[in-house]
């Protein structure tokens, strides 16, 4: 069932590794432009980072850009979708989950987005750049914040690589001969999180609310 899935990303992943720069830059940026926007492809950016840079040592000083660029340009089709289609965005987003995305903006501000760019899954992330597009986020401090955040993320994958080049080129060998466990293993944990975060969010609607509802107003245009 996942051979037509493994056979792709392999292709996608060995292809960004191998190829000159010139090719693999725009790949990356398209693939990262994917990962980041509706379409979910769990941390392919991370892997590809960390794989390219480990074959390649001399590019940790500005391979992992490509996927910080690609990764802006998705969170930007995405906060502008959440901005123009709420009608979209509501078939991907429960409005429980988006209710809450927006408290936490007005408790942590700038934070709510800084810390899930940063994080990689199982964090959610997504869920936070509709929010700020839904609160109309200012969309140059919106990119600034994504940008800055995504460089350190795949700058910090791309040091550990080439300081740990020869540990992480055996890992990558192991990954490769073990890659339909390793993403079963990956889409049963996402499954799982999903079925619990379901239930969990049924319970809760099931248990009586005994707090009056109050409407919270979020601007960041002030």
């Amino acid at each position: 069932m996942l051979d037509w899935f493994v056979e792709w990303f392999k292709a996608v992943a060995a292809q960004v590794v191998t190829v000159p720069v010139y090719f693999a830059a725009p790949m990356m940026i398209f693939v990262g432009a994917l990962d980041s926007s509706l379409l979910a492809l769990p941390e392919i950016n991370d892997y590809i980072t960390i794989a390219r840079v480990a074959n390649n040592p001399l590019e940790v000083y500005y391979f992992p850009l490509f996927p910080t660029i690609g990764s802006v340009i998705g969170c930007l089709a995405l906060y502008r979708i959440a901005r123009r289609s709420e009608e979209v965005i509501a078939k991907r987003f429960h409005p429980r989950q988006l209710d809450l995305a927006k408290e936490i903006y007005r408790k942590w501000g700038l934070f709510a987005l800084v810390i899930p760019a940063l994080l990689p899954p199982p964090m959610p992330f997504k869920i936070f750049v509709v929010a700020a597009g839904a609160l109309e986020y200012p969309v140059v401090r919106f990119a600034a914040v994504i940008m800055i955040a995504r460089m350190a993320r795949y700058y910090f994958w791309g040091w550990l690589a080439f300081l740990y080049r020869n540990e992480v080129l055996q890992i990558l060998r192991w990954l490769e001969s073990h890659i339909v466990e390793v993403l079963g293993g990956i889409i049963a944990l996402f499954v799982l999180s999903f079925v619990g975060r379901w239930m969990f969010v049924r319970l809760r609607n099931q248990t009586p609310d005994q707090s009056p509802e109050r409407e919270t107003h979020v601007s960041f245009t002030d």
